[in-house]
């Protein structure tokens, strides 16, 4: 698996687990099977990997034996969503298959209510919105669980409309009905835009000139997804819409290119984290312009760098072949305990002891 993704909170570890405990099925096994330290779910700072929560979707999948994790108002079984995206194939264009895959899912009782609207008179915005309750068994469901539901409901449709017409579809907008989570920072990465929490209802707006664009993929395409889905879609990478994402792509790429042999041994495994003057050369912008827009973005230089130094850590040491010294170097650190302070702020938790709680896992 490749580095430089965008690692996953532990908020969204303990909601994915909720339904499984509901259920009354042991956790433990499930956080194993997917290499994530149990004791890692006590610390709010903590991340995994996105292979690492691809892996736990999976298990929960399998153990649930339902596509929402036990998490919804109502089972959906195993080969709904593949029911779904064949449904939509036979589509001419994308506004007739995203209508046909609503249509779809509110066949079930108490089954997400999804909805397009494509615009009053000459309006330029369609809006795809979820309607009514998430909660479990027709009650109110824990607020941390319906957020998330609605979460990836949106992020699901969002990156199917996208491969269904083989393009990526900007956001204009997002919208929650929710409160901020602790984790808020990190929907403008996975939508493109920034969000807004506490709207009347969750909805997401884009160009309507969309709907018309022809759908492209086929039943051997639609393969290729579903060995994926939904974990996948909920772990892809991020989309670089906003200017910290173009930032934030340009100190990834950086953090894979390595010295070459000439340089000796230890410079091999270091990295250039270009500072900010040469980004923005990069990004064809003045320091001045780029340090506006970040701010614009609610964001610094220095926050994108520590977040991409962190995923990058994360991702290594759960990966484990890396020895956390050259890690450490490569990550543009000079001495091995700067590294460890810097990333027990971030995580709450040394590298050695992450890299070993993480694969004891799987001993």
């Amino acid at each position: 698996m490749g580095h430089g993704r965008r690692t996953v909170t532990v908020h969204h570890v303990r909601a994915a687990l909720r339904g499984a405990q509901r259920l009354g099925l042991d956790t433990v096994p499930l956080l194993q099977r997917a290499r994530i330290p149990p004791l890692l779910l006590t610390d709010d700072r903590a991340r995994v990997s996105p292979e690492q929560f691809a892996r736990l979707v999976r298990a929960l999948h399998r153990a649930t034996g339902d596509e929402f994790l036990g998490l919804g108002t109502v089972r959906s079984r195993p080969g709904t969503f593949a029911m779904m995206c064949y449904a939509a194939l036979g589509c001419p264009d994308l506004g007739t298959a995203v209508e046909r895959g609503a249509r779809f899912y509110r066949l079930f009782p108490g089954g997400p209510d999804l909805a397009l609207e494509r615009g009053a008179g000459r309006g330029r915005e369609a809006v795809f919105a979820l309607r009514g309750g998430l909660g479990p068994h027709g009650d109110a469901l824990a607020a941390a669980e319906s957020h998330i539901v609605a979460e990836w409901l949106m992020l699901v449709w969002h990156r199917v409309a996208g491969w269904l017409i083989g393009r990526r579809i900007p956001l204009l907008w997002a919208q929650f009905a929710y409160p901020p989570p602790p984790y808020a920072e990190d929907y403008e990465p996975l939508f493109g835009c920034p969000p807004r929490f506490g709207a009347p209802r969750t909805a997401a707006g884009f160009d309507r000139r969309w709907l018309t664009a022809p759908v492209v993929q086929d039943e051997a395409t639609l393969q290729t997804l579903l060995r994926h889905a939904p974990a996948g879609l909920l772990s892809r990478r991020d989309y670089g819409t906003t200017v910290a994402e173009q930032v934030r792509h340009v100190l990834t790429c950086a953090l894979r290119t390595r010295g070459g042999p000439a340089d000796g041994p230890r410079a091999r495994h270091t990295a250039h984290l270009p500072e900010l003057p040469e980004v923005a050369a990069r990004l064809a912008v003045s320091p001045a312009t780029l340090r506006r827009r970040l701010r614009k973005e609610g964001t610094s230089f220095q926050e994108l760098k520590d977040t991409v130094r962190r995923d990058e850590a994360v991702s290594s040491l759960a990966e484990g072949a890396e020895p956390i010294a050259d890690l450490a170097l490569r990550l543009g650190f000079s001495e091995d305990t700067a590294f460890h302070r810097a990333f027990r702020r971030w995580t709450g938790t040394t590298p050695g002891a992450y890299r070993h709680e993480t694969w004891s896992q799987h001993i």
